[in-house]
């Protein structure tokens, strides 16, 4: 028997929100800094996926610029009702000290390919808002609420946390905003940390599925439930559906922030995040992923894992549909027989793509901008890493004027955690050289040079770079022919582009990707053309 093989959608897919239509089941996920925002996917069959694309498009939908790292999109929220799709998100704009600042939006669309519309601004007292359709016609708003207060030191708010607890608030469609009594329904369990909230119906109650535990490995999916939508919601008997936080050797950690779906015929599937640590290391270069569980209901109107554990299985039975195969995504992109570029390649924050790349008959001109890092406005086109051996690689043709335009080949993780091989000018010699540059310095983002002295090219002429990581090692290689490649500087820690690689765990949100960049920090905009890039990702067995 086919088996449906966890991560289900690998590499940088967290935060799952899972909705059927039909015979078609979609996940929206969250993209953060990456541009486009919210990635949906599409399966017919639960064990095959393909990318359909993104939502957020278009400036009048999301401008990231300024954003921080991990800030941006978070824990969309993607449902069906009175015939077209819902999907919720929030902006946030700010992570460090007591505040969040996250904004909360509402798009629809008549089919999953859109067009979506421009957004309704929704509150902004919390993240990870949903939107909830009951059976009676009305519609619910339930978030997180942020305490800003929890560590001031006040008396009356001593030993408060910032997570608040649940709100709910109703949505009136006619007057496109929320109305009535803001009401705070569930504080969460002993574990904490309670966001991610998703309301359902089944029977006499009203299900809330909510995370617990941070982002970490203490990560949970906690289920109450109540016969009124605002409560008192009673904790599971187990208080999570599903957690790997008592399982430090399971392959998939970090487990929770899921929904719930139901087939046509009543089975219960859950999606959940996850994700894959280096063997023996806690770090997570794809970051956090997306797996499914298939459970079951007890009799005491509960659900539970199918296999009667809380942790997730890397191996699940799927369901009684037809096999529905996907064509598998591309691996060489030829960028110079592109209109546009497909949904695996993104890019940073920025809606103004004009600024920042063009597809030409020379193949995806890349207009330098500002530094690697910039949390503004940055040329840098790449695609997620998936697996723990892979390899990159692309051809660049450009002429800097001096040191400080440069272009190539890098793994991406965020402004703090890269690598760079670099196409530049040497400031000694005048000459065109390479240099490789990294950086793994929270919060200073000071990069160091991996190498003591450029490596000088021809004056003229293109440059393929290669990539090669296998699990926490990478090495950087070049051509001038595109057939005989050398090796470039030392073998690098690829440990570091992941969640926890420089500011320990659960500090990051995102996942590594590899991908193309210019700079330009002139301002004279300097180009380069890249003719490909290729991507070769290595299946693991988890």
């Amino acid at each position: 028997m086919v088996h449906i093989k966890n991560p289900i959608l690998r590499g940088f897919h967290p935060d799952p929100s899972i909705c059927r239509v039909g015979e078609d089941y979609y996940i929206a996920t969250s993209t953060f800094e990456w541009y486009p925002g919210v990635q949906i996917s599409h399966s017919r069959d639960l064990v095959h996926w393909r990318t359909v694309g993104q939502v957020l498009n278009r400036q009048a939908q999301l401008d990231m610029r300024g954003n921080p790292d991990s800030g941006g999109v978070w824990a969309p929220s993607l449902s069906f009702a009175d015939g077209q799709f819902w999907l919720i998100y929030s902006d946030v704009k700010r992570l460090d000290g007591n505040f969040k600042d996250a904004h909360n939006y509402l798009v629809t669309a008549p089919t999953i390919d859109g067009p979506w519309s421009d957004p309704i601004y929704l509150n902004s007292s919390g993240f990870d808002p949903s939107l909830f359709h009951d059976d009676n016609g009305k519609k619910y708003l339930v978030n997180m609420v942020w305490n800003h207060l929890a560590s001031m030191g006040n008396d009356h708010v001593r030993g408060a946390k910032f997570f608040g607890g649940i709100l709910l608030q109703e949505y009136d469609v006619l007057s496109e905003k929320l109305v009535g009594n803001i009401q705070n329904i569930f504080p969460g369990s002993e574990l904490g940390l309670v966001e991610a909230p998703h309301l359902f119906q089944r029977g006499d109650y009203y299900y809330l599925i909510t995370a617990e535990g941070g982002t970490g490995y203490e990560h949970a999916v906690t289920y109450a439930r109540s016969r009124d939508v605002s409560g008192p919601y009673e904790l599971h008997p187990n208080t999570f559906l599903l957690t790997a936080q008592n399982a430090p050797e399971g392959a998939l950690q970090r487990a929770g922030h899921g929904q719930y779906v139901e087939l046509p015929d009543g089975t219960p599937y859950h999606t959940f995040l996850c994700s894959r640590p280096l063997p023996g290391m806690k770090r997570s270069p794809m970051g956090r992923e997306t797996g499914i569980a298939r459970c079951c209901w007890g009799e005491d109107d509960w659900l539970y894992l199918d296999h009667q554990k809380l942790e997730p299985a890397t191996n699940v039975t799927p369901p009684e549909l037809p096999s529905h195969p996907w064509p598998d995504p591309p691996v060489v992109f030829d960028f110079k027989s592109m209109n546009v570029l497909p949904p695996q390649l993104q890019w940073l924050r920025s809606p103004e793509t004009e600024r920042l790349f063009e597809l030409r008959q020379e193949g995806l001109r890349l207009f330098g901008r500002e530094s690697i890092g910039s949390l503004f406005e940055q040329s840098l086109v790449a695609a997620r890493q998936t697996e723990w051996v892979c390899e990159a690689q692309t051809c660049v043709d450009f002429d800097p004027e001096d040191f400080q335009q440069l272009a190539g080949l890098t793994a991406y993780y965020n402004r703090t955690q890269f690598h760079y091989l670099a196409l530049t000018r040497d400031p000694k010699t005048q000459g065109r050289g390479l240099v490789i540059l990294s950086c793994a310095d929270w919060p200073e983002a000071r990069v160091s040079y991996a190498m003591a002295d450029m490596v000088a090219v021809p004056e003229q002429g293109p440059v393929w770079m290669k990539l090669n990581i296998d699990h926490a090692a990478l090495q950087f290689a070049y051509s001038l022919d595109g057939l005989s490649f050398e090796p470039i500087g030392p073998v690098l820690d690829a440990s570091i582009l992941s969640d926890e690689g420089v500011r320990g765990e659960h500090s990051n949100f995102t996942g590594n990707f590899i991908g193309m960049a210019a700079q330009d920090v002139t301002g004279r905009a300097r180009s380069a053309d890249f003719a490909m890039f290729k991507l070769d990702q290595k299946s693991a067995d988890v």
